[in-house]
């Protein structure tokens, strides 16, 4: 598979998980990524970046002038990020933006010459081994750091339970699995991938935590979910319709809570681990 063959999302559905996104991605890595950045300005390429909430999360968080490329293929999703990005860091530094549409499988070494940074979220498991390999192997080359977010680990607790969570679970993950992805074990893949090329890993639990103040996204979660799990196995279809009809009366009275589990990945190449730890 070519990561052109990836799903494209809608701006909508981008909109309405960023503030989910945003509660749950880890500020510790980020604290541990800090003294780790070369600059100034620093230099980062927001890889898969859709509408640029990765950006507008972490540009603040970052002090001194910046420059932030945003990648996309999609070009109306490239125009909403540059547009939405924030153009002054924590200290009032001014940040620039700069946008490359393309193919993620032609990240080389030379696309991140001079770069301080490499970043994703909710990228790496819509990706195959060879996919995540190429990046892993483009950052090793630049001797540039990974901040990888919102990696899917295919756990979902949902409260109160169904008899049918389990497999719906079980055939959403093996969907996610399709065409060579590696679906929920990205992180897995991902922290042996670029430990394979001399990388420090560091990995923090980044969960979505869903409840009554989330219910339009628990609403399209739990449609997408379901979805997905019918399209794997589509003898599912009757048991899931009911099923969805169920999860979706509980949520419309604000008593539903759902747990989806993912993780965040920090790569340190070697010249920048300063001695730190394996």
């Amino acid at each position: 598979m070519k990561t052109t063959d990836v799903p494209r999302y809608t701006p909508d559905w981008l909109e309405l998980r960023e503030s989910a996104d945003a509660a749950a991605r880890s500020p510790e890595l980020v604290e541990e990524l800090r003294p780790r950045l070369s600059g100034p300005p620093l230099v980062i390429h927001d890889l898969g970046c859709g509408t640029g909430s990765m950006g507008r999360w972490l540009a603040p968080r970052l002090s001194g002038p910046q420059l932030w490329i945003l990648h996309d293929r999609d070009p109306e999703l490239l125009d909403r990020a540059a547009l939405r990005m924030p153009r002054a860091a924590t200290d009032g530094s001014r940040i620039t933006i700069a946008t490359a549409r393309g193919d993620l499988a032609r990240l080389t070494a030379s696309t991140l010459d001079g770069a301080s940074l490499v970043t994703a979220s909710a990228l790496l498991d819509v990706l195959t081994a060879e996919e995540v390999d190429g990046i892993a192997a483009a950052c090793a080359a630049a001797q540039c750091p990974a901040l990888l977010a919102l990696s899917v680990v295919g756990r979902v607790e949902i409260t109160p339970a169904d008899p049918l969570d389990a497999e719906i679970a079980e055939a959403f993950n093996a969907h996610q699995r399709r065409g060579s992805l590696v679906g929920p074990d990205a992180m897995a893949v991902a922290a042996e991938t670029f430990a394979r090329y001399g990388a420090t890993v560091r990995t923090h639990a980044s969960p979505w935590t869903l409840g009554a103040e989330q219910a339009a996204l628990t609403t399209e979660w739990l449609r997408g979910w379901v979805a997905a799990a019918v399209e794997h196995r589509p003898e599912l279809a009757g048991r899931a319709e009911a099923y969805l009809r169920r999860r979706l009366a509980i949520a419309a009275t604000g008593a539903l809570r759902v747990v989806v589990h993912h993780r965040d990945l920090l790569a340190l190449p070697a010249s920048r681990t300063m001695g730190a730890a394996a």
